[in-house]
């Protein structure tokens, strides 16, 4: 920093007020010191920055896939408001094993982190309890189990109950659910909403007509072909998350059967330019990453702060053309 100065005929404290974006630099200043940050190559020195302040340096971002189109969307937001704080994103995949969030989790803790967003996978993450006086914890999507910590959820149950019901008014009857395990908080939730709003509708739930091992493309595709094959099979479909829909899709083109109704809890690239148009719940991870992101460099900032520790976001309902069945008013 200080070579950075000489060069461009300021002192240290000009070049940092220029870094941390401060509006009382003059243009003139602003331009030389860029200029002469340009030319050295100068990357300022995160951890030693926060050893003297005492102040944030890294965070970590444990999610079960960074492949997973809603993961990597709220990832994507996470690294956006941590950029603009100078801060760095150490980004792990825990996978869906819950055998295997401890260690994936305490090996990214390892690294030093001062805060952690995480979606759990496992149903007790109360091994994390002793990190928490030097590590700022935010859990996302699920809530956790047998810890007291922040979380931002979305609404699934009335995501669920909005996406059946969607598809009941448009004369479907016989609606399936395929989801991957009720290990996973969010996929109980969902299909508790699923059988809410038949509940409502007043049709009796058919156990049958739940598949819960789409745990992958393929399983959601066998899952698929199964429900299809019973002797009253569905007439329209409710996929619990965007990663079970991607499965479903091409084999029910496979299939030929372009009269099955579907929901997609989550939206996925180009369901809207499919034919049809997919319906979906829209969960907006860039919403959940900016939300989760926020509360935790809330916590940094202003550690005895009271704060409601349950954040539940929205999910409206996108309709666009998969409803199929006996023409609706909002089905295109």
């Amino acid at each position: 920093m200080r070579q950075v100065a000489e060069r461009a005929g300021v002192s240290a404290k000009t070049v940092s007020r220029v870094m941390h974006d401060d509006r009382y630099v003059s243009a003139d200043v602003r331009q030389r010191v860029e200029r002469a940050i340009a030319e050295l190559g100068y990357v300022p020195n995160v951890l030693a920055r926060t050893f003297r302040s005492g102040r944030d340096a890294v965070i970590g971002v444990a999610v079960p896939s960074i492949s997973d189109p809603f993961f990597a969307a709220l990832t994507g937001e996470v690294e956006r408001v941590a950029r603009a704080r100078g801060v760095a994103v150490l980004v792990t995949s825990i996978g869906t094993d819950p055998a295997h969030e401890q260690a994936a989790v305490h090996a990214l803790l390892g690294r030093q982190v001062t805060g952690l967003i995480m979606a759990p996978v496992a149903a007790d993450q109360s091994y994390l309890r002793p990190c928490q006086d030097r590590t700022v914890i935010v859990f996302i999507d699920r809530p956790p189990a047998r810890i007291v910590a922040d979380s931002v959820v979305e609404d699934d149950l009335g995501g669920a109950h909005a996406a059946t019901t969607h598809l009941l008014r448009h004369g479907h009857r016989r609606v399936g659910f395929v989801g991957d395990t009720l290990a996973i908080a969010t996929t109980a939730r969902r299909l508790e909403g699923y059988r809410a709003a038949l509940a409502d509708a007043g049709i009796d739930p058919d156990p049958g007509l739940v598949a819960l091992t789409a745990a992958s493309d393929e399983d959601s595709a066998k899952a698929l072909v199964d429900l299809l094959s019973l002797p009253e099979p569905p007439t329209a479909l409710f996929s619990s998350n965007a990663r079970t829909s991607i499965g479903i899709i091409p084999a029910l083109q496979a299939a030929g059967r372009t009269d099955v109704g579907l929901v997609s809890f989550g939206d996925f690239p180009l369901a809207a330019a499919l034919q049809p148009p997919v319906t979906v719940i829209d969960q907006d991870p860039a919403s959940v990453g900016r939300t989760a992101a926020t509360r935790l460099f809330e916590r940094l900032d202003h550690p005895n702060r009271r704060l409601k520790r349950r954040i539940v976001l929205p999910v409206p309902l996108i309709s666009r053309g998969s409803c199929r069945g006996r023409p609706g008013p909002d089905c295109g």
